[in-house]
């Protein structure tokens, strides 16, 4: 292992943006989030059935929580404990990590429902998918293996990382992303050009700005590291990614499941499966 050099950070305002921004602000938002589809959210719990994309969800959904504790416990670790540091963020790589490939899980199923369940549609999705994982888990542990741990009185504890790969991540879920996106616009566009409807309501029905949003908050985290120095700046934004993906990927699910149980009868009980996770009348 590297020797891990202690230092107090000199950026003092990267240094409030960050112990002021990062795991305040993010929990602001899960729990201002939370509380605006508790009724929502305990309906589906509630009376769905326990099924894999249910559990997907709650995953989906409830990682992020446990990031935020990670992210705060970092940010209040003493500057003379630098391997507690160092796997602190390993935890919270781990978490990220869990939480980006559950929505993008979610993302990946409602675009295979959005194909009429193509089997070769979901042959490429998984495939890439997989290899996105598995190239992210080893270029982020890598990175963090052999950089150097900044440890600082006013933000805890992060990794310095001088190289790009700390972000290329990023960059792998922004082309993945982008894939998914233009296979749904492909649907929107052939469904248009069929039924000649509004192209909004067609694009509101196909979730075309889930994704948008999703595509647009990868491009802020490819875009950040070409234009700012600070990385304190990164990880700001680098959070923010994984907690509003969090976020849109469950709303979403939530919307299809309310839109489902609108269209069976307020009565029945819906169960969400693998192949189910769309309206009745979203084939196209």
């Amino acid at each position: 292992m590297l020797p891990v050099p202690i230092h107090v950070d000199g950026y003092i305002l990267g240094g409030l943006v960050l112990i002021c921004s990062r795991p305040p602000f993010n929990s602001l938002i899960q729990a201002y989030d939370y509380v605006c589809s508790l009724n929502e959210e305990w309906k589906f719990l509630l009376q769905s059935r326990w099924t894999k994309v249910k559990g997907l969800y709650i995953i989906t959904r409830y990682v992020p929580f446990f990031l935020v504790a990670t992210n705060l416990h970092m940010n209040s670790t003493s500057n003379e404990n630098p391997n507690k540091c160092r796997i602190l963020i390993d935890v919270s790589s781990c978490f990220s990590l869990i939480s980006i490939a559950c929505s993008e899980c979610i993302f990946v199923i409602r675009t295979y429902v959005l194909w009429n369940k193509n089997i070769i549609v979901l042959i490429g999705m998984l495939s890439t998918f997989v290899a996105i994982v598995v190239t992210s888990i080893g270029i982020r542990f890598t990175t963090i293996a052999t950089s150097q741990i900044t440890t600082s009185a006013i933000t805890g504890c992060s990794p310095s990382s001088p190289s790009v790969r700390f972000f290329a991540p990023f960059i792998i879920l922004f082309v993945f992303q982008l894939g998914l996106a233009s296979l749904t616009l492909v649907r929107v566009i052939q469904s248009w050009r069929s039924a000649k409807g509004h192209l909004h309501a067609i694009l509101l029905k196909h979730n075309m700005f889930y994704y948008a949003c999703g595509l647009l908050l990868s491009v802020v985290n490819v875009l950040v590291p070409m234009l700012l120095s600070n990385s304190v700046y990164y990880s700001l934004f680098e959070g923010l990614q994984i907690f509003i993906l969090a976020i849109l990927a469950t709303r979403m699910h939530l919307h299809l499941w309310h839109i489902d149980r609108h269209v069976h009868g307020s009565e029945a009980l819906v169960c969400i499966s693998m192949s189910d996770m769309s309206p009745a009348d979203c084939t196209v």
